[in-house]
């Protein structure tokens, strides 16, 4: 054997100790599982929530309620839909999780914002399970609903929309009210300053157009961090469709028989840049009568949107805290809870018992100068409604 071979084996032989060294290493490092299943968990078929409580539930549709935040027959009808997303094949090692059981732990999920620890010790399934399953269930529920009670605006669904604001507001030719709220999120890790905002905490961004029954008609998530300049909301998926034109929003019409053509509006808050297609509030100092009265008349229409948001939170109390999820989920996490919400509404109206206020902080987007064209449309506006024919019904002129 030559000093070449000697060589490569030497060489060989330092590789594979090296290898073998790393390999048992990582082997070290690796926790020892002293379970397959945790004793704890291996009693969920006869311990967990959902095998205890379900159907006891079930009996008292009240308790139900309690439980789920929703009817037991709107919760029928939400499983029939999701349950062939939701189904799961049996195994010889271990039965699955039922659509019911998948269906009523994501629910609670989003009803309490409780933790996973929690859940885990709620309905006894694994951490990464429960976690699988709420994100698996949410993504089904967007997917599967949206186009049905959240469905693509067209031209009549402005107009019809229109006719609703102008019966329950008073303001003609709105076709919704805009807002643009923080969810708070846990840091996520290695993010920088991405999911970070002004307020010293960690959030995303949901937009939302809402009508004057308080269902979501269109709804964007996103990100603040970089979002945060002028150009943010136009720059966002909502803000390009609704200022270049895309929205199929309906072209002008007069407001009465041989008037001037008043254009289709949607109405925000201070927090948004006045523009053609966006109405906002006069600057409160100095304010004459006329642009007090447009500016309660647009509150009037613009509160519409914070009562949604009220009634998105008072049920799904998973907005009341930080929601703890991996960034690239928590998107299907609050899509999911805006399409539930127009879901459980359609079924099931809206209850006002409860005060329709809400934690979520506003969104402040920095102010793009507007153009003549939008001041002039809201003077118009402004004059129509001191006008005797834009003028309030006696009993509908307090604010």
């Amino acid at each position: 054997m030559d000093s070449y071979t000697v060589l490569y084996l030497m060489l060989g032989l330092v590789q594979l100790k090296l290898l073998l060294e790393q390999s048992n290493q990582r082997r070290k490092k690796r926790p020892h599982r002293r379970y397959w299943v945790h004793p704890t968990v291996s009693r969920r078929l006869t311990k967990g929530h959902f095998h205890t409580l379900y159907h006891e539930l079930r009996r008292y549709p009240q308790k139900f309620y309690e439980y789920a935040h929703m009817r037991v027959t709107t919760f029928d009808a939400l499983l029939e839909i999701l349950r062939p997303r939701l189904m799961r094949a049996r195994t010889n090692m271990r039965l699955p999780v039922s659509a019911e059981e998948r269906l009523l732990v994501t629910m609670r999920f989003l009803a309490t914002g409780e933790s996973f620890s929690s859940l885990h010790f709620q309905f006894l399934l694994g951490k990464v399970t429960i976690h699988t399953i709420v994100h698996d269930t949410c993504d089904a529920i967007w997917t599967l609903l949206k186009d049905d009670v959240m469905p693509e605006p067209t031209e009549e669904k402005w107009l019809q929309i229109s006719k609703e604001f102008e019966k329950n507001s008073n303001f003609p030719h709105c076709i919704g009210a805009l807002d643009s709220k923080h969810i708070r999120i846990q840091m996520p890790p290695n993010s920088g300053s991405k999911f970070s905002n002004y307020k010293k905490y960690f959030s995303v961004l949901l937009t939302a157009i809402a009508d004057s029954n308080y269902n979501f008609v269109t709804i964007d998530v996103g990100t603040y961090g970089s979002s945060a300049d002028s150009q943010g909301f136009r720059n966002s998926a909502m803000g390009k469709r609704i200022l270049d034109g895309r929205f199929h929003i309906p072209s002008p019409r007069p407001l009465e028989e041989n008037g001037d053509p008043f254009p289709y509006v949607i109405v925000a808050d201070d927090a948004f840049s006045l523009s053609t297609s966006i109405m906002k509030p006069y600057p409160k100092r100095g304010l004459d009568l006329k642009r007090k009265t447009f500016n309660s008349r647009l509150t009037r229409a613009q509160r519409l949107v914070e009562n949604t948001f009220g009634i998105l939170t008072t049920k799904w109390r998973v907005f009341k805290s930080a929601i703890q999820m991996n960034p690239s989920n928590i998107d299907t996490i609050v899509k999911s809870a805006c399409v539930l919400h127009n879901f459980v509404c359609q079924k099931e109206g809206h209850n006002f018992e409860d005060p329709l206020v809400h934690n979520l902080e506003d969104v402040s987007w920095p102010s793009v100068r507007s153009t003549n064209e939008a001041w002039n449309i809201r003077e118009k506006f402004a004059k129509y409604f001191m006008s005797p024919a834009g003028e309030l019904p006696l009993q509908n002129s307090k604010v």
